[in-house]
């Protein structure tokens, strides 16, 4: 089924039925390289969004066997300010939900620094950029979509060729992010984000978004024309988008196709 444009939309009765789904594309993928010898990206996000992702993900490793240790991962961002060992980092995130977990090589897992002074800020950036093309680009790239719109920290206004860089938060966001740092004042104004481009050069992508908070943002980032005021209407661009909704999160959808698709919902 089509949302808009080229995304395909797929609706689930929740988060977790997604979830698999999701997790055994990626465990195909895996599979697939390693069979192949060679490595798979793959693109993480972080905040709850992917979190029944990584569960499912830490579950195949364990239960099915699937291993990572053929696996390099490039994180979409990071506050800016925070130190590797902040216990609100990313770095700290995915190390608690999913890396400590897996077989993934340490030396593979990569996320932007947070901690550099301004001198280093765009050298740091680019070297990711550099990165990412070395390791053949990435595969597979697993986004949320934040209530301004934003993929990655690629808040309203973004370019869509923006790259690997330094960005300012969306006061919207840093209130969303208000609870897990005590208080909207704490959240940090900046954070290092892959930029549109560089989130849109993966072979490709699929963007989550769970619960009736999400409706409003993603029926306008794909019912509606592509625009920067909303990067994550890029994905309508993309050759290999897919957008996984729950039912509360697809109920302000208004294309013909997603009505459609929302009658034919896949069972738990």
């Amino acid at each position: 089924m089509l949302c808009s444009g080229a995304v395909r939309c797929q609706i689930f009765p929740s988060p977790e039925s997604a979830c698999r789904a999701i997790a055994l594309e990626m465990k195909a993928l895996v599979e697939r390289r390693a069979a192949e010898g060679r490595m798979a990206v793959l693109g993480l996000a972080t905040g709850r969004t992917p979190l029944p992702l990584y569960r499912e993900l830490v579950r195949l490793h364990r239960e099915e066997g699937l291993s990572f240790s053929n696996v390099v991962a490039f994180n979409l961002d990071e506050y800016f300010g925070l130190l590797p060992s902040h216990p609100r980092s990313y770095r700290t995130f995915m190390r608690e939900h999913l890396f400590d977990h897996i077989d993934i090589r340490p030396e593979n897992a990569h996320i932007p620094s947070g901690n550099l002074d301004p001198g280093d800020i765009g050298p740091h950036c680019r070297a990711y950029e550099a990165l990412i093309e070395a390791c053949g680009g990435i595969d597979l790239q697993i986004l949320g979509i934040g209530r301004t719109g934003h993929i990655g920290f690629n808040e309203p206004g973004a370019g869509r060729g923006s790259r690997t860089s330094l960005v300012r938060l969306d006061h919207m966001t840093r209130t969303d992010a208000a609870g897990d740092f005590g208080g909207a004042d704490r959240v940090p104004s900046h954070a290092i984000t892959m930029g549109c481009g560089t989130i849109l050069e993966a072979r490709r992508i699929i963007l989550m978004a769970w619960g009736a908070a999400k409706a409003g943002i993603v029926s306008e980032a794909f019912d509606n024309p592509v625009a920067d005021e909303v990067p994550a209407s890029y994905l309508q661009e993309h050759p290999d988008a897919s957008v996984y909704l729950d039912k509360a999160a697809a109920a302000d959808l208004r294309g013909h196709l997603c009505v459609e698709e929302k009658q034919h919902v896949l069972k738990d």
